[in-house]
């Protein structure tokens, strides 16, 4: 995999596909840029688009600089490497984490962004998500080391529809590939918890001049629909799409309608 330095770091990317345009892909927290390789990138592929997939800051083998890690951090590194691969004006897929920084860049720099896609996303938090966040804050300054096993149950609790809830092969699958992820996500991520999500910038979404999408996911618990909603409303040129039946990670869930809402939106912007 190479590698590129941004803003002091340095960061692992990788780029694939033999289409003329590119589309570059923002990963959510603790997870690794390969993540978009089961289903997103290979539907892209099939579009005709390339794809760029990297890992932030404190997702091995990109560099995990010591401390906490801002929003600031991620949207500067991100930045770089639109410049550093000379992608822009480029389309951009960003989930969770990933959709804010593409949200962050499309106003603050609205040359590096032809167009956005943003699932799992938001704008604020609302009272629950202010409570989880000031939890898991908490719990990080307590130095409480969960061992893998329950923050693998916790996690598909708290990521998964009901749907994959009930269904003992599928949940069976998710619970090994938490536990099996559990003990990195302590390390190598650890700045990543710090980030503060919970700023409300619905006002700052006004600025943004490139078409967007936003997709949500009808069971999402952590970027619940409603709040999706409220950044599709506050950007101009922007539309909605809801995917019913899957949690906060619907584009693993049910790839196949994100995929086609994903590729739609890129074909006409």
């Amino acid at each position: 995999m190479p590698f590129l330095r941004s803003n002091g770091i340095r960061l692992s990317y990788q780029r694939a596909g033999r289409g003329d345009e590119t589309v570059l892909l923002i990963m959510g927290s603790a997870a690794a840029g390969h993540a978009w390789d089961m289903y997103q990138t290979p539907a892209l592929h099939r579009a005709g688009y390339a794809t760029v997939t990297f890992d932030n800051r404190g997702i091995a083998p990109s560099d995990a600089p010591p401390g906490k890690y801002a929003l600031a951090d991620l949207i500067a590194d991100t930045k770089g490497l639109i410049e550093a691969l000379d992608l822009a004006p480029c389309r951009i897929l960003g989930t969770s984490l990933g959709s804010l920084i593409a949200q962050e860049l499309a106003i603050s720099e609205p040359h590096l962004v032809r167009s956005a896609v943003l699932l799992a996303t938001r704008a604020r938090s609302d009272v629950l998500r202010r409570a989880q966040s000031a939890a898991d804050r908490a719990l990080l300054e307590s130095g409480v080391m969960l061992p893998p096993k329950y923050r693998a149950v916790s996690s598909v609790l708290h990521m998964l529809s009901p749907d994959t809830l009930n269904d003992e092969a599928a949940v069976a699958s998710w619970l090994e590939i938490f536990e099996l992820a559990g003990g990195d996500v302590e390390t190598v991520a650890a700045g990543q918890q710090w980030i503060d999500t919970d700023q409300d910038r619905r006002s700052e979404l006004g600025r943004i001049t490139a078409p967007c999408r936003v997709i949500t996911f009808g069971d999402d618990a952590v970027t619940p629909p409603h709040l999706g909603a409220e950044v599709a409303a506050a950007i101009p040129n922007c539309d909605l799409v809801e995917i019913p039946g899957c949690g906060h990670l619907g584009h693993l869930e049910h790839p196949e309608p994100v995929n086609e809402a994903i590729v739609e939106f890129f074909d006409k912007y």
